[in-house]
C-alpha cells in the first residue's frame, strides 16, 4: 500500500475519532461515575493512527472495510471501558455482527469461502481461551471481556494462525506491563480494578499489523 493512501485513511480515522467520545457517552454513563469526557482530544489522534495502520498493513485484503468498521466500534468500546469498567453488550454485538457479516461477504465476493472456517475457528479459540482465563482463581477478566475476545477472534482468524496467536498473547502482555508500571509508580494498588477491553483491542490491532 502506497504512503499516499495512508493520508486519507488517517483523515477518515480522525473524523471517526471526533465522533467517538459523543457516541461513548451514550453508553458510558454510570450512577457513581461520569461518562467518558476526559481526553476527548486524543480520540481523533488515536483513531487516525489505528486506521492508517490497518490500511498500511492490510490495504490489499478484501476484508479491509470490515477491519475498519470493527476498529471504529472498538474505539468506542475502549473509551467506555476506560471510563466505566464495562463493555456494553449492544456495542459488542454490533462489532460481532459487522465482523461476521462483513467477513462472510468478503469471503464470498473474493471467491475464498474457505477463509470463513478460519474465521469461525478464531472466534471459538479466542472465546474458549478467555473463558478459561476468566474462571481462574483471582482472575480480573469479566465475561464482557470474554465476549469481546470472541468477537475479535473473527478477524484474527480470518488473517490466519499467526495473527490469531499474536492476538491471544499481546493483549495480556500489554495489560501486564501496564499493571506492573502503574504499581511501580504507585498509581494503583494490587486490588485496583483496571479495564482489560482496551488491551484486548490494542493487542488485536497490533496483531493485524504483523506481516
Amino acid at each position: 500500500m502506497s504512503a499516499a493512501a495512508l493520508v486519507p485513511a488517517a483523515l477518515l480515522g480522525a473524523v471517526v475519532g471526533i465522533a467517538v467520545p459523543r457516541i461513548a457517552r451514550r453508553f458510558g454513563s454510570a450512577p457513581s461515575r461520569p461518562g467518558p469526557r476526559r481526553g476527548g482530544w486524543l480520540s481523533p489522534v488515536v483513531a487516525a493512527v489505528v486506521f492508517a495502520g490497518l490500511v498500511g498493513a492490510r490495504g490489499d485484503d478484501p476484508a479491509l472495510p470490515v477491519l475498519l468498521a470493527v476498529a471504529a466500534v472498538g474505539l468506542v468500546l475502549a473509551v467506555v471501558d476506560l471510563a466505566c469498567l464495562r463493555l456494553p453488550d449492544p456495542l459488542v454485538a454490533v462489532a460481532g455482527l459487522l465482523a461476521l457479516g462483513g467477513l462472510t461477504g468478503a469471503a464470498l465476493l473474493s471467491g475464498t469461502p474457505g477463509r470463513l472456517v478460519g474465521t469461525l475457528v478464531g472466534a471459538a479459540v479466542s472465546g474458549a481461551a478467555h473463558v478459561l482465563l476468566a474462571l481462574l482463581p483471582g482472575s480480573r477478566l469479566g465475561f464482557g471481556d470474554v465476549k469481546l475476545a470472541a468477537v475479535l477472534g473473527l478477524p484474527l482468524g480470518w488473517l490466519g494462525r499467526d495473527a490469531l496467536l499474536a492476538g491471544l498473547l499481546l493483549p495480556h502482555l500489554l495489560h501486564g506491563a501496564l499493571v506492573l508500571g502503574l504499581l511501580a509508580a504507585r498509581k494503583i494498588r494490587r486490588d485496583t480494578l483496571l479495564p482489560v477491553g482496551p488491551a484486548l483491542l490494542a493487542g488485536a490491532w497490533l496483531a493485524t499489523l504483523l506481516p
